[in-house]
């Protein structure tokens, strides 16, 4: 399908909602939920099926086509990407696919990250977050293994809270409402500010992955390739720099709240 036949294909839907034109969209886009349930299932435990993935992903593409924008200028790959995946977690989440066990080990580990670094002024290293945990390297890393499946981010999961006490969430950063107002706006501007000067802030490896995962959209496989380490191993530094995020988001809420 060319960029023309696509676009034609959007104007007919978003004027005249014809389910003909919708189900092309959804045939068209379909090798999308493919690639992010594939990218996903990496960092799943095994009770999870990679079909059951394509379904919630499948519903989320539908949702995406249905309030997707096209006078907004915005990719639709780009905006279905995000909602394709919040749906696929959202309805883990619904069926509490994670432990209660798992998802505490994660918070520790968060709290270790933010409790070391607030002491050192500076981002810990692979060797003193696990000493901090009183781990040797390798328990850390088979922790972070353990983890990986909480390293992941919800559309409706709140990631930074305003002065206003407004809250954005991950899908606020792609879908500009109708609704958005001028204060609103600006907030949303200043996180995703916030968030690109923390990932600058990151050691040079994760910064590597978190480029060639999620701007080059490259599999953990192929970054491994990449950066000439395994694939288990690049799971491990995607999952501890997301927490690390996750330590600094978590302070930037505290300090919010304290005003």
């Amino acid at each position: 399908m060319t960029e023309e036949e696509e676009m034609k294909l959007w104007k007919i839907y978003k004027k005249t909602s014809d389910l003909d034109a919708r189900n092309k969209l959804i045939l068209y886009f379909a090798p999308v939920v493919k690639f992010v349930a594939g990218r996903m299932m990496v960092n799943m435990p095994p009770n999870v099926e990679y079909e059951d993935l394509v379904s919630y992903g499948t519903l989320g593409l539908i949702d995406a086509i249905d309030k997707f924008d096209i006078t907004k200028g915005i990719k639709f790959k780009t905006y279905a990407n995000l909602r394709i995946q919040g749906a696929i977690l959202d309805e883990l989440r619904a069926s509490d696919w994670i432990p209660r066990s798992i998802r505490k080990k994660a918070r520790d580990v968060e709290r270790a990250i933010q409790a070391l670094e607030a002491k050192l002024g500076r981002p810990a290293t692979d060797e003193e977050i696990a000493k901090a945990l009183d781990m040797s390297f390798e328990e850390y890393a088979e922790l972070l293994s353990q983890i990986s499946g909480t390293a992941m981010l919800s559309l409706n999961d709140v990631w930074y809270i305003g002065k206003d006490d407004d809250e954005i969430t991950v899908g606020d950063q792609v879908e500009d409402t109708e609704s958005t107002t001028p204060d609103l706006q600006i907030e949303r501007d200043e996180a995703k500010s916030l968030l690109k000067e923390m990932i600058l802030k990151l050691p040079e490896r994760e910064k590597q992955v978190i480029y060639l995962y999620y701007y080059e959209e490259l599999t953990l496989k192929e970054i491994g390739e990449v950066l000439n380490v395994t694939e288990s191993r690049v799971s491990q530094i995607h999952t501890q720099c997301i927490l690390r995020l996750r330590s600094k988001l978590a302070k930037e809420r505290e300090l919010f709240g304290s005003l």
